[in-house]
């Protein structure tokens, strides 16, 4: 069995080093690199942090910039936003009062009619036949009340003849009585003749009225908007009257039912201006006014709504019934108030505490005076998105009021607040 060599001794006489050991200086070697590389990028970035640090607390003061728009004169109009349908004015709904067969069909989608035409046809013959029935019956009653008319002539010859006898005593008073009797029964007889022919007569007016109702005519002129029927279908008139077409009387004039809030339909009365438009259009804006504003509301999902009707000229036709608008109804219009933008109502000066605005009262805008902001007290009108109404106040056309405040050379915030100087080590 062989033993390990031992390592030959070098020509000093120590033992050569082993592979191991040169590992572990390597790995030393290289810990000591980065430490000294990590101690240079800390120094680095320490002394960057203090450079910034100082520049920013030994540098100028940034100034405040206010952001002005001048006071003007111009139209001040509020408005509310609605959505509706276009719709006709005035449609009819044509149905049928008789049941049965469609057995013509005259009129189709956008066909012009006039009063009284002809529109479909009802199945006329179950209704000519109960007509041919009652004018037979109605027949038989005459015939029959003048059957009972001749008799009632002779019994009234028979009473006046048995009168006579009894008088110059050749008959019994019995005979004459009973002659009377008959003549009443007789005349009787004939008045209920009379009601019967008045009865057959309602009957045949009642079976031609029928009859007439299997002509479907239009009862206005205007054109045919919708038809829900075709020939050979059935239609049944029992509890509900079917409505076969819709006719739109005059598609010239048009009307948008919007939709109005409960929190905005108290500002909406009736002549208020009105614009809107439609998807089909999007870069045409329809003119219209509000003609009628509804009393009667409309819940839906608990959303309380209102029904403004808006008329709307459509002398070009480029309207259809059923299409969705979006409506701008202008619930007020001053053509030249005095106005300001509406940011100057919002605004407060940074530097100004919040406690000084319960010691305005009131509304207030802010005007540069020496170069300081100082607040003008304003009694403010009807407003809309840009503007809104000035009624009084120390301003005029052509005076300045800030808007917004900014410090030079550097971004406004969204809050439009002043950074402070401060200690670059807080």
């Amino acid at each position: 069995m062989d033993t390990p060599k031992e390592p030959d001794p070098d020509a000093s006489g120590r033992a050569a080093p082993s592979a191991a050991h040169e590992r572990g200086i390597t790995l030393l070697r290289r810990s000591i690199a980065r430490r000294r590389v990590l101690r240079t990028l800390i120094a680095a970035l320490l002394s960057t942090a203090l450079l910034v640090a100082v520049w920013r607390y030994f540098r100028p003061a940034a100034q405040t910039v206010y952001v002005s728009a001048s006071v003007s004169r111009g139209p001040v109009a509020p408005y509310i936003v609605a959505s509706g349908s276009v719709n006709p004015v005035v449609t009819v709904q044509v149905g049928t009062y008789v049941s049965g067969v469609i057995q013509e069909l005259h009129c189709d989608y956008n066909t012009r009619v006039k009063a009284g035409q002809l529109c479909a046809r009802i199945d006329p013959r179950p209704y000519q036949v109960v007509v041919d029935q009652n004018l037979a019956a109605l027949a038989a009653a005459r015939a029959q009340l003048t059957k009972d008319q001749a008799s009632l002539a002779y019994a009234r010859a028979s009473a006046n003849r048995q009168t006579q006898l009894v008088a110059e005593h050749l008959a019994s008073r019995d005979a004459a009585e009973a002659a009377h009797s008959t003549y009443e029964q007789v005349a009787a007889q004939v008045n209920l003749d009379r009601a019967t022919v008045t009865q057959r007569e309602a009957n045949l007016h009642a079976a031609q009225v029928n009859l007439g109702y299997t002509r479907i005519t239009s009862p206005v002129d205007g054109i045919v908007v919708t038809r829900n029927i075709t020939q050979g279908q059935t239609v049944a008139a029992s509890f509900q009257t079917p409505t076969l077409f819709l006719i739109a009387t005059d598609l010239t004039q048009m009307q948008v039912d919007a939709n109005v809030s409960e929190s905005d339909i108290g500002q909406v009365k009736t002549g208020d201006t009105a614009t809107f438009t439609v998807e089909a259009f999007p870069g045409h804006v329809f003119a219209g006014k509000v003609t009628q504003v509804r009393q009667s509301p409309q819940t839906i999902q608990n959303v309380v709504t209102y029904d403004v009707v808006v008329a709307a000229s459509n002398s070009q036709l480029l309207l259809k019934p059923g299409m969705t608008a979006d409506v701008r109804i202008v619930t007020a219009d001053i053509r030249d108030a005095l106005r300001v933008p509406v940011q100057a109502l919002r605004y407060w000066p940074e530097a100004v505490p919040k406690a000084q605005e319960e010691r305005l009262g009131g509304q207030s805008v802010w005007t540069l005076r020496d170069g300081r902001p100082v607040a003008v007290p304003v009694v403010v009108g009807i407003s809309d998105d840009a503007y809104a109404q000035i009624r009084s106040g120390a301003i005029k056309s052509g005076d300045s009021v800030i808007i917004a405040e900014r410090r030079s050379g550097e971004a406004q915030n969204s809050a439009g607040s002043t950074p402070r100087r401060r200690s670059p080590f807080m």
